[in-house]
């Protein structure tokens, strides 16, 4: 039987840390999130492993899988959270960032077009006593603008272009970081917004599963 609190332990010592994650909140708020609730019961025994984890049942298309501890860790100490910020997570899928993410910040909305995994990410969160969390349900490219601006903005995998419909919801200030690009080549990337001028750079090399709906447009060829 695996000892859950021991794998959790194990994961952040090294996988997390060991990627040059410092941050003591974030290490705290991932320590005292239960991975294993947030996966299929098959899937129980692998929450704690260095992999990309499929979070839908078997044969459901698209597949969407939960990020890598170390892929997860190093965006969200990156966006730099504070304890006042009002983040948007999305791809929450079954709803661990979320998780972290509402031991971080004041206030998470996060979107999910996949029904089922949407219900059972506000089912577990309810469950676990989360009360600053909105799972709402939402195409992912568009984001939730009605609910915004946001501090922060954290795309759970990777998209082949610049997300322009997510930083159009940034706050003066606010961050946004995703993988930009698909397969072995994806970057980390962080965006900030600072008085209408918007910025980017790479901050570390990542790969992360293709969110639904950031797959880049066939180019036209004459």
């Amino acid at each position: 039987m695996v000892d859950f609190a021991v794998a959790r332990r194990m994961m952040i010592d090294t996988q997390v840390r060991t990627a040059d994650v410092t941050d003591p909140r974030l290490l705290a708020a991932m320590m005292e999130v239960a991975r294993e609730r947030f996966v299929p019961v098959d899937k129980v025994p692998l929450a704690y492993l260095d992999l990309d984890l499929p979070v839908t049942r078997v044969g459901q298309t698209p597949v969407r899988r939960m990020l890598k501890p170390m892929v997860l860790a190093k965006l969200l100490q990156a966006a730099e959270i504070t304890r006042t910020d009002r983040v948007l997570d999305v791809g929450c899928a079954a709803g661990y960032s979320s998780a972290v993410l509402a031991g971080l910040a004041a206030w998470v909305v996060a979107v999910e077009e996949d029904p089922e995994l949407a219900a059972q990410a506000r089912a577990t969160l309810t469950d676990m006593g989360v009360s600053n969390v909105d799972v709402t349900s939402g195409q992912l490219s568009i984001g939730a603008p009605a609910a915004g601006p946001y501090d922060v903005i954290v795309v759970e995998g990777a998209t082949e272009f610049v997300p322009t419909a997510l930083l159009d919801q940034l706050k003066n200030g606010g961050r946004l970081v995703c993988v930009l690009g698909s397969g072995p080549a994806g970057r980390a990337m962080l965006y900030r917004l600072i008085d209408g001028n918007l910025s980017g750079r790479p901050v570390f090399d990542a790969a992360a599963p293709l969110l639904p709906g950031f797959t880049k447009p066939p180019a036209f060829v004459f």
